[in-house]
């Protein structure tokens, strides 16, 4: 059984095993080993709230990109609902499947009805670098993911040079 827990940060986040929107079982290190990710755990494919929000994702997607930081959505669908969500909403990054609620709850994302709207940030060493929860908001997630991005994208530049001039 998969303990629920709340994660701060500084956390590793925890390790898991799903499939994507296309069948594929991935992990999370599949993704953190390439670069840092922004999880959002949301409730329900095609929902008004979580489409907005998955659309919002998909317009400011190039802002992460840029950032050098991968998207992923992970909701208690499976990976048939997810793929037709993606084709529909024309959405560029990965969604996985929580069918059971597993990640969820290892995550400490709970929420009504429905699993909880929570977003982390992970780098590539697995910390939790933010988490943000807002159940009914569909677009401060995305604001709150940009702003800590941006100061962590200006941090590493102000390392690169103060490196370069030591």
């Amino acid at each position: 059984m998969t303990k629920s827990i709340k994660l701060n940060i500084g956390d590793i986040a925890p390790e898991f095993s799903c499939q994507d929107k296309d069948g594929k079982i991935v992990t999370l290190k599949d993704f953190i080993n390439k670069k840092p990710i922004v999880l959002y755990f949301y409730g329900k494919d095609g929902t008004p709230v979580c489409t907005k929000e998955a659309c919002e994702f998909r317009d400011r997607y190039e802002k992460f990109v840029d950032a050098g930081v991968d998207v992923i959505g992970i909701s208690c669908d499976d990976s048939d609902s997810h793929s037709k969500f993606s084709q529909k909403y024309k959405l560029p990054f990965t969604l996985l499947s929580d069918k059971d609620g597993k990640i969820a709850k290892s995550y400490g994302v709970k929420g009504l009805l429905l699993p909880g709207r929570t977003t982390f940030i992970i780098d590539t060493d697995g910390k939790i670098l933010m988490t943000y929860s807002a159940l009914l908001s569909a677009t401060s997630h995305i604001e709150e993911s940009l702003k800590v991005i941006e100061s962590l994208k200006l941090k590493q530049q102000q390392q690169k040079l103060q490196s370069k001039y030591l």
